[in-house]
């Protein structure tokens, strides 16, 4: 491979993103491809510190701005520390969300603006952007009963109001549409088997584009 790749992975909650996700990383590995996976907010100490301050439950006046900033801090921290590196030495980073996120998440659904977080993320990413993004599209309340199915402690942005997660949506929707050329949609609502199968046809396409 002559240079890396930066594929991410979008979704909102109970989408089943990071199943997939996981999924690809260790077909790619079995493939014999050179690849890592990482995720955000987290991936590294300093920037995980960061994501159990976002999540904590008790952290409910945390300032819409403040977490704009939390996590544009954290994937800095994240970048460079992991998927700079990585794409440097020519590996495929397989990443479980990035930047559409805070545009979805903290740009719609909280009212910041769309505009406004991609300036605050211009600044942390320093124009690097991925090459490939998935996003794995499923209706909200579907979503909400896998997660709450599954038994797991919900964080902070997971007990948001069913009106917030219908607006996270909403703004994928609207950043999907921003770039079409790199954001390709899949059904999230098929079988599991289905969706890992339409995510790898589309990341094998692109990796052997780029050898």
């Amino acid at each position: 491979m002559s240079k890396g790749l930066f594929i991410t992975f979008e979704g909102g909650e109970g989408s089943g993103k990071t199943t997939v996700c996981k999924y690809i990383y260790h077909r790619l590995l079995e493939e014999g491809i050179d690849a890592i996976y990482s995720r955000e907010p987290g991936g590294v100490d300093i920037a995980e510190q960061i994501r159990n301050v976002i999540l904590s439950v008790k952290n409910t006046a945390m300032d819409v701005r403040t977490e704009a900033l939390l996590y544009a801090a954290s994937r800095r921290q994240h970048l460079v520390e992991v998927i700079l590196p990585a794409l440097n030495a020519g590996k495929v980073v397989i990443c479980d969300r990035f930047i559409d996120s805070s545009l979805a998440y903290q740009g719609h659904a909280r009212d910041i603006g769309i505009d406004e977080v991609m300036e605050i993320n211009r600044f942390a990413i320093d124009n690097c952007m991925p090459d490939l993004t998935l996003f794995f599209d499923v209706d909200v309340e579907t979503g909400l009963r896998r997660i709450t199915g599954r038994g797991e402690k919900l964080d902070r942005l997971d007990r948001e109001n069913l009106a917030f997660h219908h607006k996270v949506h909403e703004g994928y929707m609207m950043v999907c549409e921003r770039y079409p050329e790199r954001i390709k949609i899949i059904d999230a609502s098929q079988s599991v088997e289905k969706v890992e199968k339409d995510a790898y046809k589309l990341v094998i396409e692109r990796i052997r584009k780029n050898v």
